[in-house]
């Protein structure tokens, strides 16, 4: 397919190009910002003109998508004031979904948030593993623009019955390099319970959508996208005891399965990591013997 990915600079956008490049796609990405390249193309998302016309055709770059994926915004609270955060990313989704619309794309794959779940569980998540079962409940002004990008994308395929969008609710995306301080989360059950313990491998992240490219059926859905084991060393189970223990396990849970179930991820897309940071951890350690 010819895919434009927007935001394709960042940090999940990187393993997104890689991935979708290495798959025999055509990529162009669209982002604010990068080197001068024949596969970047410098585009404000904010301005629908711009949007629309890069979707459409650029002399000498391309003719038109078959496909998007929207990785561009302001990637968590607090790194803007709250009324920029919402401008930027709600009116630069508004953007590129309708854009996709008036170009006739009909399959756009775009970056929700685990933050929809009700991050950072100051208030107890109705139970454990959470899922795509409950209704949002957004916590920052970020994730309230995450739950409207829902609301959005519902209403658009509404519209237009053959247009697809795929919500993926990512968690805390990590590169290889963050996995060096991940044993340091383990005397403290309380510094990662903000997401559940939960993260994503940002080579699985792009795996996910791949798998949404290939699989989303027409409609909207939202898929949680979590690597299948947490950050601790500790036991999942103990874990949800001793930080939750007045909500309701589900379920018994594997020594380290993550919180944030992926189960409609794999029945509906295929879906399943191949990363984790526990085997980065023992081919670091096998490295750091054969060299002693």
């Amino acid at each position: 397919m010819r895919i434009a990915v927007t935001g394709g600079n960042g940090k999940l956008g990187r393993h997104v190009v890689r991935r979708l490049t290495d798959d025999g796609h055509q990529v162009l990405t669209l982002d604010r910002a990068g080197e001068r390249s024949p596969g970047l193309l410098v585009v404000d998302l904010r301005n629908y003109g711009q949007v629309v016309d890069a979707l459409l055709g650029v002399d000498d770059r391309h003719d038109g998508f078959d496909a998007v994926v929207h990785l561009g915004a302001i990637p968590a609270p607090g790194i803007l004031p709250d009324a920029a955060t919402f401008e930027n990313n709600m009116l630069s989704t508004y953007n590129v979904f309708q854009a996709a619309r008036r170009a006739g794309i009909k399959k756009v794959v775009y970056a929700s948030s685990e933050t929809v779940l009700g991050l950072p569980f100051d208030i107890d998540p109705p139970y454990i593993p959470v899922d795509e079962e409950y209704p949002p409940r957004p916590e920052s002004t970020y994730s309230l623009v995450k739950t409207l990008e829902e609301q959005m994308a519902v209403e658009m395929t509404r519209w237009d019955p053959e247009l697809s969008i795929t919500g993926l609710r990512f968690s805390n995306v990590m590169d290889e390099a963050d996995y060096e301080k991940f044993p340091s989360f383990d005397g403290d059950a309380m510094l990662r319970k903000w997401n559940l313990w939960g993260y994503i491998d940002g080579r699985d992240g792009a795996q996910a959508v791949a798998r949404a490219l290939e699989n989303a059926k027409p409609g909207f859905e939202a898929f949680i996208i979590a690597n299948a084991d947490t950050v601790m060393s500790r036991s999942s189970a103990g874990l949800a005891a001793e930080v939750f223990p007045g909500v309701k396990v589900t379920k018994e849970l594997g020594e380290h399965e993550t919180m944030l179930s992926i189960d409609k991820a794999r029945r509906l897309l295929g879906f399943e990591p191949e990363h984790s940071w526990r085997n980065h951890a023992a081919a670091g350690s096998g490295a750091g013997g054969a060299q002693g």
